[in-house]
């Protein structure tokens, strides 16, 4: 139960980052928080303890090994979702690049000014 409340309160983190700070990195730096916090609760929701891979092996009573199998989908799931978190992030940091590029600041109540 410790494990899933340091995980939801990892994304709250994530979520005061995004709403509070005004700088563009530190919101990129939030954003991908959130992402990890969202992507561990995943993985904490599918752990079984004393379970096994999911690999049958020859010989075993496949209904004693299911019983006793992780399931493989949410680390899919998850690698997945990496991927694709990788990919906006790196959209973001090229966005907050070409930003800087034109109003020299990566702070958005200047950006917003400067707006042109």
């Amino acid at each position: 139960m410790t494990v899933y409340l340091l995980c939801f309160v990892l994304l709250l983190v994530g979520i005061y980052g995004v709403l509070t700070k005004r700088d563009l990195i530190k919101m990129i730096l939030s954003l991908g928080i959130m992402g990890y916090a969202a992507n561990l609760m995943i993985i904490l929701f599918a752990y079984k303890d004393g379970a096994m891979y999911a690999i049958l092996t020859k010989g075993a009573d496949p209904q004693q090994v299911v019983q006793q199998m992780v399931d493989p989908l949410p680390q899919a799931l998850i690698l997945t979702s990496i991927v694709i978190e990788l990919g906006i992030t790196a959209m973001l940091v090229a966005l907050a690049i070409r930003l800087y590029e034109k109003y020299k600041t990566f702070d958005i109540t200047k950006i917003r000014r400067l707006s042109g």
